[in-house]
């Protein structure tokens, strides 16, 4: 019986060892690293000013509102040209060349969001194509943000001035879905003045689910002097702008309910619907009447 039993047990340890000298590795199983790409979150590369800098802007803004008695501009009023520069690194989409229709649809989109029809406060501006190039270049085409082939990119392609927008696409490093400059930055530098998106986040693009064309209203509200709904968290300032919530970190997906600053001095929901939050495309639709007043402000003391 005992016997029995031990030749049972020594079958039994037998076989458990044949199934882990047999059993595949991860290291055999796993996909090659090129096709384990790291899913894309949103992840803007727009760099912010500090605190010191932020107060100043803020205050010299205050003053510039003060002097012109501002008020917002009538809905649509404002016609920014956009120059669309396609950097690719061949031909056909999968390359970055995205199509005409796809730029037309990344158009659309921003005036959709800037005159209140996505279902958010109406803006002053309006956009319309003013031009369309197409750069076959894989070291521009793999940029990233502050990188020399971004600068390179933008001293050779950029047009027009202080009101006109570059909206560059490319294949963009570190993670990246786009970056844009702020409008106080454009004296200082104005050859990089501009937005540079992802091209498969455009409408219609790959990168699921960042492919409405909302990076592209995301970075043009920063081209507008727009700041991130966390910006500066739970504080007082946080983002300068009065009707939006404040929100202690960026929000992904689209986590209705959140609400990550609970105190009393901080009323409201995370503004998770708006458009300079980090949700996904379908979930942000709006910009607030305080920052379509801001954003008219902005353009007026630097871009016009």
């Amino acid at each position: 019986m005992k016997r029995s039993l031990f030749a049972f047990v020594l079958l039994a340890l037998c076989g458990f060892a044949l199934v882990l000298v047999n059993k595949p590795s991860s290291a055999t199983t796993a996909e090659p690293a090129t096709a384990r790409a790291k899913p894309r979150v949103r992840n803007c590369g727009t760099a912010h000013p500090n605190g010191r800098q932020a107060d100043e802007i803020q205050t010299s803004f205050a003053k510039f509102k003060s002097a012109k008695s501002a008020q917002l501009s009538a809905t649509g009023s404002i016609t920014i040209p956009v120059y669309f520069h396609v950097i690719n690194r061949g031909s056909g989409i999968q390359n970055g060349n995205v199509p005409d229709h796809m730029i037309r649809a990344q158009i659309a989109v921003l005036n959709n969001a800037f005159d209140g029809g996505s279902g958010g406060a109406a803006t002053a501006f309006r956009f319309e194509l003013a031009g369309v190039t197409r750069t076959t270049n894989e070291f521009w085409y793999n940029m990233g943000y502050g990188s020399i082939a971004e600068r390179e990119a933008k001293a050779a392609l950029h047009q027009g001035g202080a009101n006109a927008l570059n909206f560059y696409t490319a294949n963009l490093a570190d993670n990246l879905l786009g970056w844009a400059t702020f409008p106080w930055s454009y004296h200082a530098k104005p050859e990089l003045d501009g937005v540079v998106c992802l091209f498969s986040s455009l409408p219609g693009g790959s990168t699921v689910p960042y492919d409405e064309g909302d990076t592209g209203t995301h970075e043009v509200g920063h081209w507008l002097g727009l700041y991130h709904t966390f910006q500066g968290g739970c504080s007082t300032k946080n983002d300068y702008v009065s009707d939006t919530p404040a929100e202690f970190s960026p929000a992904f997906d689209c986590p209705i309910g959140r609400d990550t600053c609970t105190t009393s001095r901080h009323p409201g929901l995370d503004p998770i619907t708006n458009f300079m939050d980090y949700t996904d495309d379908a979930c942000m639709f709006q910009f607030t009447a305080e920052q379509a007043f801001r954003a008219d402000g902005m353009f007026a003391q630097y871009r016009q």
